[in-house]
């Protein structure tokens, strides 16, 4: 177990949906929301963070330049200042709690990155058939650019999530190395207790995130809950021999 544990915030899509805004079926997802929205999107934040959330994740995860000028009918500049606008909605949220509240919290804002799958809107995100045609270049090339405009946003780290591959955890891992003063959590997407959705063994996907100091917990997500304590028992093997890798469900 880890020394200490950090309560991450929830479903940022279910939130909106409860609160009545059509998420499903749309190409962006929540990100639209950056656009039409973004008030709606902070009182989701303000919401996780009053139910003792210490770490926010942007609403980023299927947001890229790309799909925002396809979707949206922005410009490239216009696509590039919306990731800043999900940043500075989960640390005004953060600021705010921390004025009304008497809780003072360290809360850390985390830079939502979805594999290459989530722009395409056909589900592959959770089988990472992609990847067949893609190489470990283009797969970089693609992830750089959100990547860019988070850090520069000014994220405390990356949340690396449903990631269905190895081959897509090797470009991620390999363009996390360009910021070198970042970290990040990384978590796969899995079709049993030992597979990652694409089909290679989960444990020796672990590997490749666990080798750089910057992937600082490595989990699972957006997979049957049975399949979640055996998952981590394989990723905690590469635990023993570290101090520094925490396992997220």
């Amino acid at each position: 177990m880890a020394e200490s544990v950090r309560i991450l915030s929830g479903g940022l899509s279910t939130e909106l949906e409860a609160a009545g805004f059509l998420i499903q079926g749309d190409p962006l997802w929540s990100a639209r929301l950056l656009h039409t929205n973004p008030q709606a999107i902070k009182n989701v934040h303000t919401s996780f963070l009053r139910s003792g959330s210490e770490v926010l994740s942007t609403a980023t995860y299927q947001a890229s330049i790309e799909g925002f000028v396809q979707h949206l009918g922005v410009n490239v500049d216009e696509a590039a200042e919306l990731f800043n606008v999900a940043v500075s909605l989960a640390k005004e949220a953060a600021e705010e709690f921390n004025i009304q509240s008497s809780e003072k919290r360290n809360i850390l804002i985390a830079g939502s990155i979805g594999p290459y799958g989530a722009f395409l809107h056909d589900g592959s995100e959770y089988t990472g058939s992609y990847v067949r045609d893609m190489s470990i270049e283009e797969l970089k090339n693609w992830h750089r650019v959100q990547m860019q405009c988070l850090a520069s946003a000014g994220v405390d780290m990356f949340a690396i999530e449903t990631i269905p591959c190895q081959k897509e955890a090797e470009a991620l891992i390999q363009v996390l190395k360009e910021f070198p003063n970042s970290k990040a959590w990384l978590s796969y997407s899995c079709q049993n207790i030992s597979s990652t959705s694409y089909g290679e063994k989960f444990e020796e996907a672990v590997k490749v995130s666990a080798a750089t100091p910057q992937v600082v917990a490595i989990g699972v997500n957006c997979c049957s809950p049975d399949f979640i304590s055996p998952l981590l028992s394989l990723a905690n093997k590469k635990k023993q021999s570290t101090d520094r890798l925490d396992c997220l469900p």
